[in-house]
């Protein structure tokens, strides 16, 4: 068996085994769902959102450190979603996590905590959705970026791009390590992601189909069940342009309402949810989740590589063997 160290900049700035980052998940991204990622060697993600206020996460970090000893994990806390961001980076300053991950939206309202943050020895990634965006936190000082792709869900951008031609063309100008985000989830994508001028892989979707996701059964069975790929509307969900009359309508708003009011409509639009139905209102997702109720909220892509519920250690197996065998094949193929 063909067996590599996946030595990365991002495995080097996380100190984990796998250049695999776990996603973070609104409503459910738990400190034991984060712990069964890390405990198997990727990067586990503890969604600051989830606890709603800074006592609970810094339970939750404590709990995590317990369940994984010395290994690697994030804490997202995304800007304009997540409730108290100043207590919640100040617990991540008080807790020494290895990484705290921001999202959303720009993170310079934060930029003089988050650089306290760094200078104890947290390191600082930034997630976003186009390569402006990953080059302002750069020039911020962020340690790494993640750059989200149209494959992916969640927050969109009007001029966001499908996950490799944002990928590759970041890789010409980003000096720091860059993580591929939207659509990857298996070996070839997972592969496809370093190839285009990736550091490490954000996956998100594949890993709700997993055994340890506390999302209902139900909703992962129709992940991998219900539709395909290439089903019309979750096609035009993720990657279809919103009505631009909507989005200038939102847009108008961007100063006159509160930031945790407009970002939820700016999704709604650019989702195409015209009912106003969102997925980072922590509060509705999380009743959602009690009554089993929860809506479609996943990639358009994982029914093309997601067929079974598996563990998480058994997931990202899969990928890094299946990744192994791939490259195996094309060194007998093309005789290196």
């Amino acid at each position: 068996m063909f067996i590599l160290e996946w030595n990365t900049r991002l495995t080097e700035l996380l100190g984990c085994k796998y250049p695999i980052m776990q996603g973070a998940f609104a409503g459910f991204g738990t400190w034991e769902f984060a712990a069964a990622v890390s405990k198997a060697d990727a990067c586990g993600c503890i969604t600051a959102s989830v606890y709603g206020k800074p006592e609970k996460l810094r339970e939750a970090i404590q709990n995590m450190r317990k369940a994984v000893g010395g290994k690697p994990f994030t804490v997202n806390v995304s800007i304009g979603i997540c409730r108290d961001v100043e207590g919640m980076l100040n617990v991540c300053i008080d807790e020494r996590i290895p990484v705290v991950e921001t999202a959303a939206y720009k993170p310079d309202e934060y930029i003089n905590l988050i650089r306290k943050a760094q200078n104890v020895g947290v390191s600082w990634i930034h997630k976003a959705a186009t390569l402006n965006f990953v080059k302002h936190a750069e020039k911020l000082g962020a340690d790494a970026v993640i750059l989200v792709g149209l494959d992916g869900y969640g927050f969109k951008n009007i001029r966001q791009l499908p996950t490799f031609t944002s990928i590759a063309w970041a890789s010409r100008y980003i000096k720091i390590p860059l993580v591929a985000a939207g659509g990857i989830g298996d070996a070839r994508t997972f592969l496809a992601a370093l190839a285009a001028g990736a550091d490490g892989a954000y996956i998100g979707s594949a890993f709700m189909a997993t055994k340890e996701c506390p999302l209902p059964e139900n909703v992962k069975e129709m992940m991998i069940m219900d539709k395909t790929p290439d089903d019309p509307s979750l096609i035009f969900e993720l990657v279809a342009p919103p009505k631009f009359e909507e989005y200038e309508k939102v847009m108008r708003k961007r100063n006159k309402l509160p930031l945790e009011v407009w970002l939820p409509k700016l999704e709604a639009v650019m989702l195409k949810h015209h009912n106003g139905e969102t997925t980072t209102n922590e509060q509705s997702l999380q009743q959602q989740l009690k009554s089993g109720k929860i809506r479609r909220m996943w990639s358009f892509t994982v029914p093309a590589y997601i067929d079974r519920i598996v563990t998480v250690e058994e997931l990202i197996k899969s990928i890094v063997e299946g990744a192994e065998k791939i490259l195996e094949d094309w060194f007998k193929k093309f005789k290196f």
